[in-house]
């Protein structure tokens, strides 16, 4: 068995619920199993497969399955059972559920020793008409099929898409979308929407150069400063953001972009325990985007913080459950960033947040930062503690 500093087992065999089964829950799952190999270990989620959103936008590429693993595979692999919900956690069922240590599941008693609630984020959404899409769609329909089965696909005329979101992902989605239509040859204008003067405004400058000179090379037309207010009729309508000016364009389709939005986030100590009116449940860790951790540690709503809660809430569960009971603080501080600019370019940073890398040595990261994580799908963990 691994060694894992500051652990004495008490205990053979724990009984874990783990809600969500993202990036932050699957970490868990192979870190409880790696360590303490007879765990019982329930997952909760509601859906039937674990998906793999940082490749999303890929499916111009390559079919969504893909990036699909259902859960029955998972429950073969790891020995883990899945029971497909959607839990509704606030903080009087979680401070009952410390006090009951069991949860009720579509009619279900599922007892634990310890609960770890790892469900993520909602995407921040708009109401949406025929013409307008967003990351949910992605996630139930491939990108090049989405595309391809709208009615207008073969209608004469000028088609354009806006892509609203100059963030990570709707830049991801942006260049993917450009690279698409150059392969099939269809003479579709593209364009960005963004509330920024700069894309990429969460990250240095270097980060916004590099890649509005790749947009400009893609003749993608760009609008900084600009707010999205709706898409009707064949028209995107759009505010200037310091003067207020309404104005319209020609829009075929818009595909928005708008982030994660995290209205009630669950507090956790330095160690993953939740904090509720200043009180640590003991039993009850959390994980992933929809955890703030109190500590030093990188709170970003990435997948590489959401993989290194999970690993860490997984460990101390198990320090917990020993003889010593020491836990180990939250202090990850994401090693880089890799933004894909289609199948063949990527910017981003290492080690120092301005140390900008492009091209080929950005896409170099990309590939092994996506080795790591296929391999932790398989029970093999390759990540430094």
């Amino acid at each position: 068995m691994p060694f894992l500093p500051f652990y004495i087992p008490r205990h053979k065999q724990l009984k874990i619920v783990i809600v969500g089964g993202g990036y932050a829950g699957i970490a868990a799952l192979v870190t409880l199993l790696r360590h303490m190999p007879e765990v019982r270990i329930t997952i909760i989620d509601p859906r039937l497969h674990h998906l793999k959103i940082t490749h999303i936008h890929e499916t111009f590429r390559y079919p969504l399955d893909d990036f699909l693993v259902s859960f029955s595979d998972l429950e073969n692999r790891f020995g883990c059972r899945h029971v497909c919900a959607q839990l509704i956690l606030n903080d009087c069922v979680l401070q009952q559920s410390q006090k009951d240590r069991f949860i009720v599941v579509n009619d279900e008693i599922l007892e634990f020793d310890y609960l770890l609630v790892a469900s993520g984020s909602p995407l921040a959404q708009l109401s949406k008409s025929e013409d307008i899409f967003d990351l949910n769609d992605f996630m139930i329909t491939t990108g090049s099929d989405l595309l391809n089965q709208q009615r207008y696909i073969h209608e004469p005329g000028e088609k354009i898409i806006s892509v609203i979101g100059g963030g990570a992902t709707g830049i991801q989605f942006l260049f993917e979308i450009a690279h698409f239509l150059q392969r099939q040859k269809f003479g579709w204008k593209l364009r960005l929407i963004h509330g920024g003067d700069r894309v990429l405004n969460q990250f240095g400058v270097g980060f916004s150069e590099y890649t509005q000179a790749r947009m400009s090379e893609l003749d993608i037309d760009f609008y900084p400063n600009t707010r999205y207010r709706d898409q009707v009729a064949n028209k995107i309508l759009l505010q200037e953001v310091e003067t207020g000016h309404e104005f319209e364009l020609p829009s075929t389709i818009s595909l928005l972009f708008l982030g994660k939005k995290l209205d009630t986030p669950l507090f956790a100590n330095a160690f993953g325990q939740v904090v509720i009116e200043q009180k640590q449940l003991e039993n009850i860790f959390t994980a992933g985007d929809c955890s703030i951790y109190n500590s030093a540690g990188s709170n970003a709503m990435t997948a590489q913080s959401s993989v290194r809660k999970g690993m860490l809430a997984a460990r101390n569960i198990l320090r917990h459950s020993g003889s010593l009971k020491l836990l180990e603080p939250y202090f990850h501080r994401d090693l880089g960033y890799v933004i894909s600019l289609g199948p063949s370019d990527a910017v981003g940073w290492l080690a120092l947040e301005g140390n900008v890398v492009g091209g080929m040595p950005a896409l170099m990261i990309k590939e092994v930062v996506e080795a790591q994580y296929d391999l932790l799908l398989t029970g093999i963990d390759t990540y430094l503690i």
